[in-house]
């Protein structure tokens, strides 16, 4: 696997390999960030601590496999750090997601109906569903990033939407 042959060389101390994985996953790097920071110019903060720490840290890695969820959980934690720093509450609701591909109007509109939806929710089941179906996270990496357990980090995700599906079925009934 191309991961982990980069991984290794990145170990090893080439910058070349570290930069080549980071790049793969630029995008979804950026989106993290962005969705806890709210502003570009701060989630490219985020991103570029990330990687200083990355490059500090490579040696502790055990799993080369690992190397996306281990780096996007210290990227979050690199985001909450910031914001416990500049007083700020991680708010995941005020996401913009960045893709060209699609058409923006039906984007946002469907961006609405999201936060509409996550209204319904605590903060703690919104981030572990943003985290689970927007950015497309394990169970694990979610829980490492949350400092939870992955049961914890799975009752999170189901209760919410359980809370979302009743409330919904609710408004349909009446």
């Amino acid at each position: 696997m191309k991961v982990v042959r980069l991984v290794k060389k990145a170990k090893k101390g080439h910058k070349e390999a570290l930069l080549e994985l980071i790049m793969a996953q630029q995008d979804d790097y950026y989106r993290l960030a962005l969705s806890y920071m709210g502003n570009s110019h701060d989630a490219m903060d985020a991103m570029e601590e990330m990687i200083v720490s990355l490059y500090e840290k490579m040696g502790q890695l055990k799993k080369e496999e690992s190397f996306y969820s281990w780096s996007k959980t210290i990227l979050v934690n690199r985001c909450k750090q910031m914001l416990k720093k500049q007083g700020k509450v991680v708010l995941l609701d005020d996401w913009e997601p960045y893709d060209s591909t699609h058409n923006p109007y039906l984007q946002s509109e469907q961006q609405m109906e999201i936060k509409e939806m996550l209204k319904f929710v605590s903060e703690h089941q919104k981030e572990a569903i943003q985290l689970k179906y927007i950015h497309d996270l394990d169970y694990e990496t979610i829980a490492v990033m949350m400092n939870v357990s992955v049961g914890t980090a799975k009752s999170r995700v189901f209760q919410g939407l359980k809370k979302i599906k009743e409330q919904y079925r609710g408004e349909i009934n009446e």
